[in-house]
């Protein structure tokens, strides 16, 4: 396969993951992500960023968040995040220091 080609299937898999998570599943809430996978949507629009990062692309967090969210971050948690009870946070707390580092 050549590299275009592979470009391409790479960037269709990771669209229809972002389809599947902002728009099949909606009802799955980052931290759950976060606590079993140890990614959640929030660490894929930094993943983004950080792309366009390398690319000398100026990017901030709250633009790649709208574009991977399709919406600003504050309406899409309003629409669709749910309280988590202690245990999650506590489990969140550990994932998120273990896969992207200690919360600033």
């Amino acid at each position: 396969m050549d590299d275009q080609t592979r470009i391409e299937l790479e960037a269709a898999a990771f669209r229809r993951l972002q389809k599947h998570l902002m728009q099949d599943r909606q009802d799955v809430q980052n931290i759950d992500l976060m606590n079993l996978a140890g990614f959640c949507r929030n660490c894929l629009s930094r993943w983004y960023q950080e792309a366009a990062a390398e690319r000398g692309i100026e990017m901030g967090k709250e633009v790649a968040r709208e574009i991977f969210y399709g919406m600003p971050y504050d309406e899409w948690k309003s629409l669709n995040q749910t309280p988590a009870d202690d245990a999650k946070k506590a489990a969140f707390e550990t994932a998120f220091a273990e896969n992207v580092g200690k919360k600033s």
